[in-house]
């Protein structure tokens, strides 16, 4: 697992990944173990679509099978966007940003990332 030194990156490709957020962990971004990248995710946004009911939303980075959270059990009302991200984070090789609710059907996502090569 490596990345490229930021300071003689010679690519950057611009990205935005959607979703509609399940029941089970599922990656928005993979960043795959022998890409020569490195992903910078500049923003993520979960949107509850359901008129009524709240849900809730985790959001972990998955590395070396293991979930590290970002956000855990977050509220997000109904007809309600939760901005997840206050600062950029990194995926190296391997990582991967992975989306569950609580509920199917009431959050979508949004992530905006730049591939850096």
């Amino acid at each position: 697992m490596s990345a490229p030194n930021l300071a003689s990156v010679a690519t950057i490709t611009a990205k935005t990944a959607v979703q509609a957020v399940g029941t089970s962990a599922a990656a928005i971004v993979t960043n795959s173990s022998s890409s020569g990248k490195v992903f910078k995710v500049n923003a993520l946004y979960i949107s509850n679509i359901d008129g009524t009911n709240n849900a809730e939303v985790n959001v972990d980075i998955y590395r070396s099978s293991t979930a590290y959270h970002i956000a855990k059990t977050i509220v997000v009302p109904a007809d309600a966007t939760l901005d997840v991200l206050s600062k950029s984070v990194y995926l190296e090789e391997g990582d991967a940003l992975r989306l569950t609710a609580n509920a199917t059907s009431d959050l979508e996502a949004v992530c905006s990332y730049e591939e850096l090569s």
